[in-house]
């Protein structure tokens, strides 16, 4: 679907935004600069006698900033995620070895992963018992190969 150039241009700016904020906290200067709101606020207590005024200004300011910071966070997080998830699915796609049912994994429900864990779980432990470390199988090949270690056992 076609964007017109004003859309895009406000998601640039939006996109730059957020990346340049996202930078900027997670700084030693922006730790500074909080560090010195609060000893300014404490400093100022006694000039407004401790009132209620003057624990509100602190209160309301840090929740407006932390409710801010955890969407900014995790638009962070999911785009990061996302990053991640998209280079490990170009690797798994690239290599002869590794199956491709893993490609798009994180849209897996939860019962879905829970099997898989199962699996791999199992996997593991097959995978103690061969002699070369670098041995790898999938579940099917793994199991088949067990089945006639055994049975030649």
């Amino acid at each position: 679907m076609p964007t017109s150039g004003n859309s895009k241009s406000k998601a640039n700016i939006f996109e730059r935004i957020s990346h340049y904020a996202t930078e900027f906290t997670g700084s030693t200067s922006a730790f500074i600069i909080a560090s010195l709101v609060i000893v300014a606020w404490l400093i100022t207590g006694p000039l407004f006698h401790f009132s209620d005024t003057w624990q509100l200004v602190i209160n309301t300011g840090t929740t407006i900033i932390t409710f801010l910071m955890v969407f900014l966070i995790q638009r962070s997080q999911n785009k990061d995620s996302r990053a991640i998830h998209l280079k490990l699915n170009e690797l798994i796609a690239s290599l002869k070895g590794p199956s491709n049912r893993l490609v798009d994994i994180e849209e897996l429900n939860e019962r879905e992963l829970a099997i898989l864990t199962k699996y791999y779980r199992k996997l593991s432990e097959m995978a103690k018992y061969e002699k070369d470390l670098s041995e790898s199988h999938s579940i099917e090949e793994a199991e088949e190969l067990h089945k006639v270690k055994y049975k030649d056992s």
